[in-house]
């Protein structure tokens, strides 16, 4: 009870903060910088190694600056996400922009739906926030639950506010032949971190062994979808444009396996452009080949 009482405390202080005006969140994040990156060090040694271990050919000084500018984005990721939770369509329309919206009826009108691959790269709740917009057909986004139910449903009503479906991982394969005879765009992480047991997948991304998902592959064999990533642009602070990148238009032509070397690769070119705006506080590398009675690795 006390835990749950907790978790509606800081959905209704989420709440009131993000209804303060975009200004003030920003001399909030330039001090919440400070205390994360100088005061208590959030996290930095994660950040430290996942960075080192990544772009080995840079020297410690690039790290280091690409280590700041992480830190400084994600204290701005952060108070924007908060304030997305209030946020009206104008504001969103405003401040993340599709720059090629006429590509997706360029597929809907050859009667096909579309997976859209995504990275935690930039800020991706605005992007499904405006996902909402792009289009009359039928739009899903698929989640990971968080650990607390009560925020997992505030996060997933927040998202869908402007018509989009959450769907539970567990529920995409459903959802997808649920609505297998209707034009949809569904959008997938494409760096989620499979626990343990769903581990099975392993290829190189970043110079290290990754487990991944092979989520889009297996759908887009099912509903033969076209491919596209889901690309998220930084243009000023608090300002986005999103993209969406063809890789795949054919995926029944593609070998095994190919679709999720495509995008895993298709992020990595991404993140090596500007580093800063991947989550790199996360423990992406914690699960190891070595870890898995029978891993499959593929490159």
């Amino acid at each position: 009870m006390i835990k749950k009482g907790l978790s509606y405390i800081g959905v209704f202080f989420f709440y009131l903060l993000s209804l303060l005006p975009f200004w003030f969140l920003y001399l909030l994040s330039d001090l919440v910088f400070v205390i994360l990156y100088y005061v208590v060090s959030y996290r930095r040694k994660v950040v430290q190694d996942n960075l080192r271990n990544s772009f080995p050919e840079k020297s410690a000084e690039e790290r280091a600056s690409i280590e700041k500018k992480y830190f400084k984005y994600m204290a701005d990721l952060t108070l924007e996400t908060i304030k997305s939770t209030s946020m009206s369509e104008k504001q969103v329309r405003r401040r993340m922009v599709c720059t090629n919206p006429e590509i997706m009826e360029h597929y809907f009108s050859q009667g096909k739906s579309i997976l859209a691959a995504a990275g935690h790269y930039g800020n991706w709740e605005l992007a499904c926030l405006n996902f909402g917009f792009l289009t009359d057909k039928i739009k899903m986004v698929v989640y990971k639950p968080q650990s607390s139910e009560i925020f997992t449903d505030f996060i997933n009503r927040t998202r869908s506010r402007f018509g989009t479906i959450m769907i539970s991982m567990k529920q995409t394969l459903r959802k997808m032949i649920e609505h297998k005879n209707e034009l949809t765009f569904t959008v997938l992480a494409a760096d989620q971190t499979p626990s343990r047991s769903e581990a099975l997948y392993f290829t190189t991304f970043l110079h290290q062994p990754t487990a991944v998902f092979i989520g889009v592959e297996k759908l887009s064999s099912i509903r033969d979808c076209v491919i596209v990533f889901y690309r998220i642009d930084l243009v000023k602070r608090g300002h986005y444009t999103y993209t969406l990148v063809p890789l795949v238009e054919n995926p029944k032509e593609t070998r095994p396996y190919e679709i999720t070397k495509i995008q895993v690769n298709y992020l990595e070119s991404l993140i090596r452009e500007k580093p800063e705006y991947w989550l790199w506080s996360h423990r992406r590398w914690k699960i190891k080949p070595e870890d898995v009675a029978k891993p499959v690795f593929f490159d």
